[in-house]
């Protein structure tokens, strides 16, 4: 059973970089519930069909790279990475162009060779980054920064 449930979730995540979002929904169980990293409460198969659906137009060329996949009994535990080409508009951000590399880790859970819970994590902060939204500062302008602001109040005032 271990191996089945292995290949039903090869196969989701397939069906979804192959772009056959049908294909890929047929496998979620009708009370289906997915628990994302970021979002207030548990969405419904509906409303996960709409945040997916909404990443998969903004991504395009999509693959999923696991580095683990891992089984336990019901469920199956998969790591790796998501990389993709922003070509969509992604919530309210137009298209970048830029291929992303967005690092991953979901459990599902399977019952009667269906999808009915769905935990997930991928680096929200990384994707920003990647798109340009959110920028960090290097550990040297860091540096540079915080020596500006402690040494302020120690220099004589040159007026």
């Amino acid at each position: 059973m271990t191996e089945q449930n292995k290949a039903l979730i090869l196969q989701f995540y397939k069906a979804f970089d192959d772009r056959k979002i049908e294909k890929a929904l047929e496998i979620l169980s009708p009370n289906f519930v997915a628990h994302l990293a970021g979002t207030p409460e548990p969405l419904d198969k509906e409303k996960f069909k709409q945040f997916g659906m909404s990443f998969y137009l903004a991504f395009r060329q999509g693959k999923h790279i696991f580095d683990e996949v891992i089984v336990s009994e019901d469920k199956v535990i998969t790591c790796g990475t998501f990389t993709a080409t922003h070509l969509g508009e992604f919530q309210g951000l137009p298209p970048t162009g830029k291929q992303i590399s967005l690092s991953i880790m979901h459990i599902d859970r399977i019952e009667d060779r269906k999808i009915v819970e769905h935990w997930g994590q991928g680096d929200a902060l990384g994707l920003m980054q990647q798109l340009g939204i959110v920028f960090l500062p290097s550990p040297r302008l860091l540096f540079l920064s915080l020596r500006e602001v402690v040494s302020k109040p120690f220099r004589k005032d040159t007026k």
